[in-house]
């Protein structure tokens, strides 16, 4: 059993489990079968040498809430009763590893009084308070050890997926499972995810893809868009393409949007997206998305440099327009739209007009008519591909359209 891994056939996704990090954080939609596979992970392991090895969540009213039924039935159909010792409270093995079972909000002392874990699992680990983390982490201190953690996001801002996805720790790994990762997906799941995605794009996103939830109304574009493919040659149905590009800074990503309008319909159909694109690698960073060299492209008109160096490489591109005020009237204008169609391919593009929102006052949870500068690389691109459709709402814009300024 020292090669679990391979003996049970463990799906790709979960192979960082048996690799030494001190954070493995596992997270997703419905149906990936996280904490399927977690748990037969551990109890392998369990099997194979004396660990120490702490079940936690946020809440845990009685063993009936813990992850204790789901070890038992992986026990089971692994085959390995003679190796263990179940009790209605307590695992332990053959070799001397015992699983433990405690919840953090209601029981902070018993945390801090448990010692020489080897192995911490927080299950369900989206409705984990700051205070709890901040309890747990520094009580797993024995050298070695590791916390594992498994949850469906909530929203983004809460406190496990600031700590485990968007701001990872140091020695970390960090794993999306979704249902398509699993090869045992039953049907009866799959035909839910399938009708989530026909008639609600958003919840299929949250529920299934393991997206966090939008800030409530503070999101721009909220039942403005929704993610669908559509026929590769749909485009050839409009008077014109439309090509928009956004420039990286420092981490910021390269962005290139094609789309087109079928009436009061606009359609996004292609995207580049890139980190760290080096000037030289412009050129088929771009050629990537079909038709550009045969259209022209309007780019973010602060880097001039770089507009000129695409332009000698055989690009159609020009700067387009900025004035005070151009990114609201950009706002305004694509919400004019009936709808927004967004590529399913696209899936960066889709990402930022889930997430794009105005700001929320902290203390009065107030919307604000601030625009939050963040998830725009995309939505930036598209603002600067119509330019000349997107217009200034006062003169002094005008102006400034008029001078390329």
């Amino acid at each position: 059993m020292t090669t679990a891994e391979t003996k049970l056939n463990f799906a790709p996704k979960f192979k960082p489990l048996f690799k030494p990090k001190r954070y493995k954080t596992f997270h997703g939609g419905r149906g990936g079968a996280k904490s399927w596979g977690i748990a037969r992970a551990l109890v392998v392991m369990a099997a194979s040498k004396r660990l120490r090895i702490l079940c936690t969540r946020e809440v845990q009213n009685s063993i009936k809430d813990s992850v204790h039924k789901l070890l038992k039935d992986q026990i089971e159909m692994l085959g390995l009763n003679p190796w263990f010792r179940i009790t209605n409270e307590t695992i332990t093995s053959a070799c001397g590893s015992e699983f433990l079972f405690k919840g953090l909000r209601f029981d902070p002392l018993g945390i801090k009084s448990t010692e020489g874990v080897d192995i911490c699992w927080v299950e369900e680990a989206q409705s984990v308070s700051t205070d709890s983390w901040d309890i747990l982490i520094p009580t797993i201190r024995k050298e070695g050890s590791e916390i594992w953690v498994s949850f469906n996001p909530g929203e983004e801002k809460d406190p496990t997926y600031q700590r485990f996805v968007l701001n990872p720790p140091d020695d970390s790994i960090t794993v999306e499972v979704n249902y398509y990762d699993n090869p045992y997906l039953p049907e009866t799941l799959r035909k839910e995810m399938e009708y989530s995605k026909r008639v609600d794009y958003e919840a299929y996103e949250h529920i299934w893809l393991g997206k966090p939830k939008s800030i409530s109304e503070a999101v721009i574009f909220k039942r403005r868009y929704k993610v669908e493919a559509f026929p590769d040659d749909l485009w050839q149905q409009a008077d014109r393409l439309f090509f928009g590009a956004d420039f990286g800074f420092a981490n910021d990503p390269s962005t290139l949007i094609r789309m087109f309008m079928l009436g009061t319909r606009l359609y996004i159909e292609y995207e580049a997206y890139g980190v760290g694109v080096e000037l030289d690698e412009m050129a088929q960073f771009y050629d990537s998305v079909p038709e550009v060299r045969r259209w022209p492209i309007k780019a973010d008109n602060a880097r001039p440099e770089t507009i000129s160096h695409i332009a000698r490489q055989g690009f159609s591109i020009d700067a387009a327009a900025k004035w005070k005020g151009s990114v609201e009237d950009g706002v305004t204008y694509l919400k004019g739209f009936e709808e927004i169609i967004i590529h399913e391919r696209c899936k960066h593009t889709a990402d930022e007009f889930r997430l794009y929102s105005y700001k929320v006052d902290k203390k009065t949870n107030e919307i604000l008519p601030v625009i939050v500068d963040a998830h725009n690389h995309c939505i930036d691109a598209i603002r600067y591909g119509l330019d000349g459709y997107i217009t200034s709402s006062d003169s002094l814009g005008t102006w400034a359209q008029l001078g390329r300024g």
